[in-house]
């Protein structure tokens, strides 16, 4: 049983900013809050800018394992700002090697799904003033995750979190993410086996549905 926190929950509406001296708008900027009211398709006060590769129902609760802000604190030698990689929930407890594709916890009175790993994109570097951070973060797999609503509800900085249901595949966020980005010869019954998890997000579905198919050409 593993003990699971909240250490900050975070919100933001997408606003301009600027990265070697390049002009971008980004939902990656959160303010820390006291209380996330998560609806089925996003968080009350809480947007993204670009909704072709962000958002929508099966992304609505990003969430980033504190454990890491250490190992990247340590990697490149100094201090992280709450939300350094625009989520929402950034927990203790729940790494990507320990949550589970159709995983469902109550956090607060909101019922959440684990609906998909990450796919890191470079607003992450900016955020962070750091050109190394994304290609790190793919090698290591430390993404961080998505939920989708099941039920609404409001989340606060002290509300537990309780596991109600594990998925009986147990196919971990790490495993899909090694798969993707690092295995060099994908089996086709892995990823049938993936894909076979009908809570498995859409835009996964695809990117691994286009890798079984590159694999059988």
């Amino acid at each position: 049983m593993h003990n699971r926190e909240i250490i900050f929950l975070s919100k933001g509406l997408p606003k301009d900013s600027i990265y070697k001296d390049e002009a971008y708008v980004s939902g990656i900027w959160k303010e820390q809050s006291d209380e996330l009211l998560v609806g089925f398709n996003q968080i009350d006060g809480d947007q993204v800018a670009n909704p072709e590769y962000h958002g929508g129902s099966d992304r609505v609760v990003c969430v980033y394992p504190f454990e890491h802000y250490a190992h990247w604190e340590s990697v490149f030698d100094g201090k992280l700002t709450p939300s350094a990689f625009g989520e929402n929930l950034t927990v203790l407890g729940m790494k990507e090697d320990q949550v589970c594709i159709g995983d469902v916890f109550q956090i607060g009175n909101a019922v959440l799904q684990v609906s998909q790993g990450r796919y890191p994109c470079s607003t992450i570097n900016k955020r962070n003033n750091n050109h190394l951070l994304l290609k790190r973060i793919i090698e290591t797999g430390y993404t961080g995750y998505f939920f989708r609503v099941l039920e609404e509800g409001k989340i606060t900085a002290d509300s537990h979190i309780k596991k109600l249901f594990s998925h009986p595949e147990q196919i971990t966020l790490s495993s899909v993410h090694h798969l993707y980005f690092h295995d060099p010869s994908p089996s086709v019954e892995v990823l049938d086996k993936i894909l076979g998890v009908k809570e498995l997000a859409g835009q996964w579905r695809k990117y691994l549905l286009d890798l079984k198919e590159k694999i059988q050409s």
